[in-house]
């Protein structure tokens, strides 16, 4: 297995390198997507990549591609990523890429929650709401919310963090029709999700979708999907006690470099979020591979 922290394709000219991604155009119509190593955690790049991880987030993002089809089309072409580079160059892409459609992509995050965490625990304590959709009283951290949530948010710049908006701020982004169509179909890909995931034992607490168009103004799934880098994914047994606790579950994310960041000192003071990033020690990249392994398994297993 190659581990790939940054991928170089020098038969192709590169788009963009996003925290995970590289993006290369092929032609005028497809991109090849290589998904790296690379680790961000507070929207900073770790040097250190997570040997696996790329292949990890791939199949899983192909796996749920094909059983989520009929609710909405994707960005897969169907060819083989290796076809559109040179044979050197086909390491660095096997297993860890997608040959995709190119899209003109919708500048909004879709995210569903069917569960309070994260950022949208700390906002339902100050106003009883996530992103303007207001919520019962009474819920606690980890809770089962009544319905899954839409709650977008706007993609930022590279580096800066994505701004959660409300409803009517998607409506003036992208149009009433548009804006009703990613809601309902965000939620209706959530909730089927959700529910494969609880027949492996797995809670899917959140997610995040992108969206694009095609010529003819279809809406398409692309980017990743459900994976546990754009998705909280917790395992059933320990979830009951941490509800019970007002803890957070465990999760098969990257909270374990999360946490371990937050008790980082640098000469003394804590890591003030900016790079670099301290140097991740053996076994934090270690048992970060090992829970996204753990998490592949279990959903194909």
């Amino acid at each position: 297995m190659t581990t790939v922290h940054t991928s170089s394709i020098q038969s192709l000219p590169l788009l963009a390198r996003g925290k995970v991604r590289d993006n290369y155009a092929v032609g005028e119509d497809r991109i090849l997507m290589v998904a790296s190593d690379r680790l961000s955690a507070f929207d900073v790049i770790m040097g250190e990549p997570i040997p696996g991880k790329g292949e990890i987030l791939t199949q899983m993002a192909l796996w749920w591609f094909e059983r989520l089809g009929q609710i909405c089309p994707n960005h897969l072409t169907g060819d083989a990523p290796e076809s559109a580079v040179t044979p050197d160059e086909v390491p660095q892409v096997t297993g860890r890429s997608m040959l995709v459609k190119r899209l003109k992509p919708i500048p909004v995050e879709a995210v569903v929650r069917g569960y309070l965490a994260g950022s949208g625990w700390k906002e339902y304590q100050e106003s009883r709401s996530v992103c303007g959709v207001p919520l019962p009283e009474g819920l606690t951290n980890a809770s089962k919310l009544p319905r899954p949530i839409f709650t977008p948010a706007a993609k930022a710049a590279a580096g800066e963090h994505d701004e959660n908006i409300s409803y009517d701020r998607v409506v003036e982004i992208v149009g009433p029709k548009l804006a009703q169509q990613i809601r309902e179909t965000s939620i209706a890909i959530y909730e089927t999700a959700a529910q494969i995931a609880l027949t492996k034992g797995m809670i899917i607490a959140d997610t995040k979708f992108e969206f694009g168009l095609d010529e003819a103004g279809t809406l398409v799934l692309m980017d990743e999907v459900l994976t546990p880098d754009s998705s909280r994914y917790w395992p059933v047994e320990g979830y009951q006690a941490a509800l019970a606790t007002g803890a957070n579950p465990p999760s098969y994310d990257k909270q374990f470099v999360r946490d371990w960041l937050e008790a980082t000192k640098i000469n003394g003071k804590p890591w003030d979020k900016t790079p670099p990033a301290p140097r991740l020690p053996a076994e934090v990249i270690e048992k970060t591979a090992a829970k996204y392994r753990e998490a592949l398994e279990r959903l194909t297993g």
